[in-house]
């Protein structure tokens, strides 16, 4: 996939989807979902990109890299943690088992980093030394591995307001989920977690920080959704670079949304007011990292289908 390509391809993007035919819409950050009368989930993963908790725009086939590289860790883990996959019909599109989401994301952090005003990097730069109920020592430089892996998970908030990093005991008082629940999704957090860590570091990867959703089956059973171990949810860094970056003051060399966070940052935004206008080379150097980073996951070539997504996602899906 080339820039040539990702440039056609910005020509005809998938922002919104309207398949209303197939049950009742909810539209994500992301993700078209329907619900249907049989009781599974339509999940139509757009190119739409989101940053700081606000859409910004679209990149070019990022829907179609994300979705791919989402159904290849469903399957790598699906031994090791339950998910609500059925079947993946379509580029764009994942059929799910309906499930009943918890109120929480099970965010977990190896690394002391990030952009956002709400970051574990930014709380500890500003002078405090606990973060969702875990005290971190003193003497921490930025992008450095944390003493431990850490669950700091956030309340999930409607569109356009932020999420908000607490506690355990906070996250309970705030949503009123059952306990049991959250201490069944955390354990499979951090199992998840382990595995990408090993995974990638197969890989020559560092799997920096991400976040998890879970959700509970009719039959009451907690399993993944939505997504897992994507460039969108995860961040991710070249260990062959990292020391040598490290010590020389050097930011970490990665391949993540947070290319397109520093560009926001560095033009001013970094969630608040009005969103800048997103040039096109900008959107198409992210997606040409977020294709590096799936290949480089998956080891498969990525080969993008760019037809008209509407139309072929109706004739895939017989609608």
């Amino acid at each position: 996939m080339n820039r040539e390509a990702l440039f056609e391809a910005l020509k005809k993007p998938l922002l919104e989807t309207n398949l209303d035919v197939l049950g009742q819409k909810y539209r994500g950050k992301v993700r078209d979902c329907y619900t249907t009368a049989a009781g599974e989930r339509v999940i139509v993963v757009t190119d739409r990109i989101s940053a700081f908790d606000r859409i910004l725009g679209v990149l070019p086939v990022k829907g179609q890299l994300l979705n791919h590289v989402a159904a290849w860790w469903f399957e790598k883990t699906r031994d090791l943690v339950p998910n609500h996959v059925i079947s993946t019909p379509d580029p764009n599109v994942m059929i799910a088992k309906e499930c009943t989401p918890l109120p929480v994301e099970m965010v977990m952090r190896a690394y002391l980093t990030g952009t956002t005003s709400t970051s574990i990097w930014m709380h500890y730069q500003a002078g405090k030394r606990e973060f969702c109920g875990h005290r971190l020592p003193n003497g921490l430089k930025q992008h450095q591995a944390l003493p431990e892996v850490i669950l700091t998970p956030s309340t999930k908030a409607a569109q356009g307001d932020h999420d908000v990093s607490a506690s355990r005991d906070e996250i309970l008082n705030i949503s009123g989920m059952p306990a049991a629940d959250f201490d069944r999704a955390a354990e499979l957090a951090a199992q998840l977690f382990a595995a990408g860590q090993r995974i990638c570091a197969e890989r020559g990867l560092i799997l920096v920080d991400t976040k998890y959703e879970f959700g509970k089956t009719p039959e009451g059973e907690i399993v993944v959704i939505d997504e897992i171990h994507t460039p969108d949810s995860s961040r991710f860094w070249f260990a062959n670079t990292y020391e040598e970056r490290m010590a020389a003051g050097e930011p970490p060399e990665s391949f993540d949304k947070e290319y397109l966070r520093r560009w926001l940052a560095e033009s001013g935004f970094r969630g608040d007011g009005p969103i800048p206008e997103i040039p096109d080379d900008v959107r198409v150097e992210a997606t040409l990292r977020y294709q590096r980073a799936v290949e480089q996951i998956t080891g498969e070539t990525f080969q993008p289908n760019l037809e008209e997504p509407e139309p072929r996602i109706r004739r895939n899906l017989g609608i």
